[in-house]
């Protein structure tokens, strides 16, 4: 097997950071991931982006500043990540929800949650945010974009409205979740990030799922 990755995902700086960093490892080194499902996920994201294209801010919260959304959906690319002085061997690559445009010319990254419950999870997603504000500011070609705003626009469920005659609707909260700009932090974060999956392999983690199944199948079927 040869090294698989060269970029790193910014939900990689979140989801797969939290949990276990040996399946993290090998993922960026062997290309190894154990399979996922997300029933919905996609499409109510979908759903979310494409209800606010070209939208202007008073459509997403009247708490934004004054501008309009320019793009979504769209996959970033950075420079190589600074580490240690010099250049890394990684770069930022992954695809944003909503990039919007504001009178100031400064641009904001807006990303769609569809959660069971309208909780503010802006602390957990901060570093993935972050990273998408790095590969705007530090493009790897393309104009640079100075990003002044970041945060989790969240749909929540409230209620069904409707009745068996005319069909149903999902009543939805909407709330705007800030997130202050701290790219220290998302330094800190990547520089851990590549001394883990640059170093040894990481010893297993005694509460993932994914490495209990494999060495529970192996004492079943052994090396096979």
């Amino acid at each position: 097997m040869t090294k698989a990755r060269e970029f790193i995902s910014p939900s990689d700086l979140t989801f797969s950071w939290d949990n276990c960093h040996r399946c993290l490892w090998l993922h960026y080194n062997h290309g190894l991931k154990a399979p996922s499902f997300f029933p919905l996920v996609g499409e109510l994201s979908a759903l979310q982006e494409n209800h606010f294209s070209k939208a202007d801010s008073s459509s997403l919260h009247p708490d934004l500043p004054s501008g309009k959304v320019v793009g979504r959906g769209a996959w970033v690319k950075s420079i190589p990540i600074p580490f240690n002085g010099n250049p890394s061997p990684y770069a930022i690559r992954g695809k944003y929800d909503l990039l919007m445009e504001f009178e100031d010319g400064t641009y904001g990254i807006i990303d769609c949650k569809f959660q069971g419950k309208d909780n503010d999870k802006s602390e957990f997603y901060a570093p993935q945010l972050e990273a998408y504000a790095f590969a705007l500011e530090n493009p790897a070609s393309g104009d640079a974009m100075k990003i002044s705003v970041m945060g989790l626009l969240v749909w929540s469920p409230k209620r069904p409205v409707g009745n068996p005659g005319t069909g149903f609707n999902l009543e939805l909260n909407s709330s705007w979740f800030p997130i202050k700009r701290d790219p220290g932090a998302l330094q800190n974060r990547l520089t851990e990030f590549i001394t883990m999956i640059s170093g040894p392999t990481p010893i297993r983690d005694s509460g993932c799922d994914t490495c209990k199944f494999i060495s529970d199948r192996r004492e079943v079927f052994g090396a096979e």
